[in-house]
């Protein structure tokens, strides 16, 4: 896959930039840090060349100066939200992030329950985390936030919350998402600290938008597009063009907030180190771009999957159909469709020639291999050992999987486990084709192509099971889908 952007660089020049922030508030820095901290695929799709644990990296070099802290609203945990890519719970996230952390050995100060008013499931996640022996602090919702400045920073305001004892000169306030009050629980920690006499400070960490990349630069376009269930807007930083007569690109959310924040940081602090929403940021990847046509492409074809996305979210009654409006809006302002997306045309041609769901998947080198539903797999199994038999140079017509191994699946699933549909699933073929392949040539050839399916894109003409659809994500195939679904049932079973 083309590259379009040095890692090793951004790892380098993000450091020096931090600890550059740290030393001009001296005694320590609070850190928010947006995005996701361990595993940022979002970067890593449109920006072909930044790894998923590039930031983490970027930590490890302040290792002996960082320290994590966890933030996660209550009503979060009340409502048992969910993180959209792993399919968890925010409560149980924080755990992940908490053992993540420590496997790189990261120290993790603890974990801030913020809005907290007395949730029962809030109270219960807070008792089993210090069973566990972790740390746990509440904030508490203040009225007014966050306009109501005299009350803020007071006694009544931050000061009823409880101050989260840290150690290290830089601390990372993470989240399991949004909406998780990583913001108030820096500005609590920094009014807490002047209480003590301690000088500390804040800035925050955003990958997206580029701050110094165009307004409409599809990378920016794609943060947009991500984050269009939160109604984000990119903007030209007004404040920036103020004070200093210079282009830059920030969201809606910190424009608008950044008079109050930049209140209360004038209140805590007696002066405000900060100008402008961009001045608070310490983000370093606009630097780090070495392709500029690679990363374009690759931010429009992430454009597109989440079109896809949110058109099967709205189906399945998970999103509001204004989620797909607004991305379609997006993908004409990059000038681009779903049919640039070359799976799509292809899959959609193969449905209409087999008269039922039909998936494509393209290969490294440019090839499209589909596959259709047949008696023996669904079209997701199909198109996947139809992609590794190409990439081993298999012919299309040679069995790989014997029928008196794929038999006894079909089997079991019908007779002992009560499924109606004997077709195999991605997984299921999966496991057939390792039996395969300790006495067939030909399957062990095809298994080893397996990883060469890492970045491949694919698509489906129907809304794929989570089965299949977890598969390609472990294979690291970007599969979307169409917004339909195979039968006309109103029950889909996962």
């Amino acid at each position: 896959m083309k590259l379009g952007f040095d890692n090793e660089k951004y790892v380098e020049l993000q450091s020096e930039k931090i600890r550059e922030r740290i030393k001009m508030f001296g005694s320590k820095l609070y850190l928010e840090f947006g995005g996701k901290l361990f595993d940022d695929f979002h970067a890593s799709r449109v920006l072909p060349g930044f790894m998923p644990d590039s930031k983490l990296k970027m930590l490890l070099s302040l290792k002996e100066d960082a320290e994590v802290v966890i933030a996660i609203n209550a009503e979060a945990i009340e409502k048992s939200k969910k993180r959209g890519d792993y399919n968890i719970s925010y409560d149980l996230d924080a755990l992940r992030l908490i053992d993540a952390a420590r496997d790189v050995g990261l120290y993790v100060g603890g974990v801030v329950i913020t809005q907290y008013a007395g949730e029962a499931n809030a109270d219960k996640f807070i008792e089993h985390l210090k069973s566990l022996g972790v740390r746990v602090y509440k904030h508490y919702p203040i009225e007014g936030y966050p306009n109501n400045t005299k009350l803020i920073v007071s006694n009544d305001g931050f000061g009823k919350d409880e101050f989260v004892e840290t150690t290290r000169r830089l601390v990372v306030v993470t989240a399991p998402g949004p909406g998780s009050g990583k913001m108030a629980v820096c500005l609590s920690q920094l009014y807490h600290e002047q209480m003590r006499g301690v000088k500390a400070g804040y800035a925050k960490f955003e990958t997206f938008p580029i701050w110094n990349l165009p307004l409409n630069h599809p990378v920016n376009i794609a943060y947009e597009a991500a984050t269009a269930d939160l109604n984000d807007i990119n903007m030209i930083d007004p404040f920036h063009l103020e004070a200093y007569q210079k282009v830059c690109v920030n969201y809606n959310r910190d424009i608008e907030i950044f008079p109050v924040v930049n209140t209360i940081l004038t209140t805590i602090l007696g002066e405000s180190p900060y100008k402008s929403p961009t001045d608070m940021g310490v983000n370093m990847a606009g630097y780090c771009i070495t392709d500029d046509e690679t990363v374009s492409a690759a931010a429009k074809a992430e454009i597109i999957r989440r079109a896809y996305k949110a058109r099967c979210a709205a189906k399945q009654g998970l999103a509001d159909m204004k989620e797909a409006e607004k991305i379609d809006t997006l993908m004409a302002k990059a000038g681009i469709s779903v049919n640039d997306r070359r799976v799509v045309p292809a899959a959609v041609k193969r449905a209409e020639e087999t008269k039922g769901p039909a998936v494509a998947i393209e290969l490294p080198d440019g090839t499209i291999v589909t596959g259709k539903t047949t008696p023996l797999l669904g079209a997701s199994a199909a198109a996947l050992i139809n992609a590794i038999k190409t990439l081993a140079g298999i012919d299309h017509d040679k069995k790989i999987i014997p029928p008196e191994v794929i038999g006894p699946i079909q089997e079991l699933k019908i007779k002992y486990m009560g499924n109606h549909n004997p077709r195999l699933h991605t997984d299921e073929v999966l496991i057939a084709l390792s039996f395969s392949a300790i006495t067939n040539n030909d399957a062990a050839k095809a298994f080893e192509m397996l990883p060469l399916l890492k970045g491949c894109d694919a698509h489906a003409t129907v809304i794929l099971s989570h089965v299949d659809e977890n598969v390609f994500s472990k294979l690291g195939v970007r599969v979307t889908c169409e917004p339909a679904y195979q039968t006309k049932k109103l029950y889909h079973a996962v």
